[in-house]
This record gives structure tokens, sequence and C-alpha cells, in this order.
């Protein structure tokens, strides 16, 4: 049912330090600008994001992957990771090592809260944790290439210096909610939760840095998938303005089959979207188990 993860949007309130930190920083490309019009502010369900400008990215792999970038104050108060919703962006890059150094060395507007590590003590992954000039949370993975000979399913590899999203991490009081939501309305493979210590997490929230939490992964496709986090008691719901996006990630956009399987979920009725990246298909909102939202992006046939 859901193909791929499209456009990932966050609420940003200085576009030019976007931009110069993800062409400067990560050699992502601007490949469109704009404002936001009242068609898809309504959809959204945030009628005041009508008029705000924004900036969309595309990694120098050309993947047709973007993040998009939507004009909105800083709300006083907001800290990454310590609120429930869409929590963290993890994308694929080639030397985690090498980004930490540069970003320490040249000066960047990204910010280091987990140095480049190993996923355990025996796992060829490794990974690091930025904080972004729109107080957005990245994690930046190496995934190694497959033996010859290694045909098991698994992750693709970054083909440039930073490349498209594969994960997008979703934070809840109650992770059975969040299990129950994409497993049952996506028909996606989810797994049982387990124990992991979280390190970024346990620094935002002043908590013991050996401190675990229960984990999900909800499988979307054999490329994509949804961490579903269950953030301890301390956590809280984040703050919004009425009518605006939330800040930092707001939205994730999946692609999928058929729209109308959702109609008795859409926030407004569906609009038909001529520009880029949508190019002329069909486009609702939906809200998940802890009201984040969720954009459907119609392929058909």
């Amino acid at each position: 049912m859901i193909e791929l993860i499209a456009i990932i949007t966050f609420s940003a309130p200085d576009l030019a330090r976007v931009e110069e930190a993800y062409t400067e920083s990560l050699q992502y490309e601007v490949v469109g600008r704009g404002q936001v019009d009242d068609e898809l502010a309504v959809a959204w369900g945030a009628e005041k994001m009508s008029g705000r400008a924004y900036v969309l990215l595309q990694p120098a792999s050309k993947a047709p992957y973007y993040l998009r970038f939507v004009q909105s104050e800083a709300i006083d108060g907001y800290v990454p990771m310590q609120t429930f919703g869409w929590n963290a962006t993890e994308l694929l890059v080639q030397d985690p090592d090498e980004i930490a150094h540069r970003l320490r060395t040249e000066g960047s507007l990204f910010r280091i809260v987990g140095e480049p590590r190993p996923l355990s003590a025996t796992s060829p992954i490794r990974a690091m944790q930025v904080v972004g000039p729109a107080n957005e949370v990245l994690y930046l993975t190496r995934i190694p290439a497959p033996e010859p000979g290694d045909d098991s399913p698994g992750w693709s590899t970054a083909s440039t210096y930073v490349d498209r999203p594969f994960i997008v991490i979703l934070s809840g009081p109650e992770i059975d909610r969040l299990r129950a939501f994409w497993r049952d309305l996506f028909d996606v493979a989810v797994s049982d939760p387990a124990m992991a210590r979280m390190t970024v997490l346990n620094k935002a929230m002043g908590l013991d840095i050996e401190t675990t939490h229960p984990l999900a992964m909800a499988r979307l496709t054999p490329e994509f998938a949804i961490e579903l986090d269950q953030y301890p008691a301390e956590a809280i719901e984040r703050p919004v303005r009425d009518g605006e996006l939330p800040p930092a990630m707001a939205i994730v956009s999946v692609e999928v089959d058929d729209l109308d399987h959702f109609a008795n979920r859409f926030i407004a009725e569906p609009v038909t979207r001529r520009d880029a990246p949508y190019d002329g298909r069909r486009v609702a909102f939906i809200r998940g188990a802890g009201a984040e939202l969720i954009e459907l992006i119609e392929t058909g046939d």
C-alpha cells in the first residue's frame, strides 16, 4: 500500500540559514521555491500557513525524495526530542566520521549531539546525530555495501556524500497505539517492541545515559521504515500555534496506490497538485495515532 517516503516537511524560522546549512554542509540542492497557497494550507489543517515561503531541497544523488522547509516563527520553549510526534529524520551518508570532522573544523549551522558510533559492538552500521537550524534532528547513517554473494534483504547504501531519507522517527506515550495504527491502517509489518538505549533522547531528557525505552520498527517497504519510540513520562505534547504547523519536523509524506482507501480519515477533501514534486497527483492529509500529520500522495496505476 505504501510505496515510499517522498517528502519530509519542516517548520523553520529562517529559510536562508536552512539553505546555507544544507547546501554547504550536506551538499543538498535547492530545486524549488515558492509560497504555500490556500489550497495546501487548508489540506494541512493549518490555514495560517497560507502565503508562507518555502524552499524544496533534494540530495545531490538526484534521488526523487525531498526535504521541504516552510517559514514559521520559532515557538518559545520547544526543545528537540522532548515532545511527541515526528522527531527525527535519518539520512543515508557515506562517512559520518568525515561529516563530523567537517562540521567541527569548517564551521556549520548543524550542532553535533551524538558523535559517530556503531549501532552495537558488532554492527557495521555507523551513525551520528545533529540538530539543524530549524531545531530539526537528523540521524546521519552509513550502511555498508553488502558483501559479494550476500542476497539477504537490507537497506540501500548512500550513493553521494549525503543521500536520501530512509527512516523517520515517530514518538508517542504508548508504543502499542503507534504500532496498531501503522499496522492496521497501512497493512505494513511492524516489529514487536524491544528495549533500546536512546542516547540522544536520554541527553535531551536529562536521563541516565544507559536508560532504555521501548522501540519498534514499521517496515513500510524494503527501503523505507518508521521507527516507533515510546517516550518517557517526562515528554510532553508538542506546542503548536493555532492554524500553523508544528515546529521543526512537521509532516511526513508517503506515496500510496489508492487514496480512496483512507477517505474516512481526510482532514480535508483531496486536491490535485500540479506543482513539483506532486506533478498532477492527488494529495490528502490524515492524522496519526499521536495527531502527527501524514501526507498521502496517490501514485495511481
